[in-house]
């Protein structure tokens, strides 16, 4: 499916203002509420379990995470490598805004980030949608409709 996915145009694109990261295909996970890896995520497992957010109970490992805001920061610079380190880290964070720590976190992990986005990101992409992620281009692309 991976291979198929890259023949076909996509069938919506979203541009990016800024990225950096490598180039990465996966399953969208798309919130409406920010994220902060240290109170919204259970390190150890890879679960959002911040009792009460929109994707409580939800895995992040190999996911491209859709989020409209970062929250905090602080920790993400140690967090980020240490999810990837456990084998747990997502592919790509998708911020609609994000912070300096935020950033310097995913790039000293290997994570692709984005921030800002045209057009908003939950006008085209869904939970469960394949997209592919690819910050020298500065695009997001949907690839498929998820099932």
């Amino acid at each position: 499916m991976h291979g198929e996915a890259r023949m076909t145009a996509p069938l919506a694109t979203i541009r990016v203002a800024r990225a950096f990261g490598p180039v990465v295909e996966g399953e969208a996970v798309v919130s409406t509420e920010g994220f902060s890896p240290r109170y919204d995520l259970d390190r150890w497992t890879g679960l959002i379990s911040k009792p009460g957010h929109k994707l409580e109970g939800t895995n992040i490992r190999d996911k491209i995470l859709f989020f409209p805001t970062a929250k905090g920061g602080i920790a993400a610079g140690w967090a980020f490598f240490d999810l990837k380190h456990k084998g747990i880290a997502p592919k790509a964070f998708v911020f609609g805004v994000t912070n300096p720590v935020m950033v310097q976190g995913a790039v000293f992990a290997g994570i692709a980030i984005t921030e800002g986005c045209d057009p908003h990101p939950a006008a085209v992409v869904r939970t469960g949608d394949w997209v592919r992620v690819d910050p020298a281009r500065r695009v997001i692309e949907l690839l498929r409709r998820g099932a």
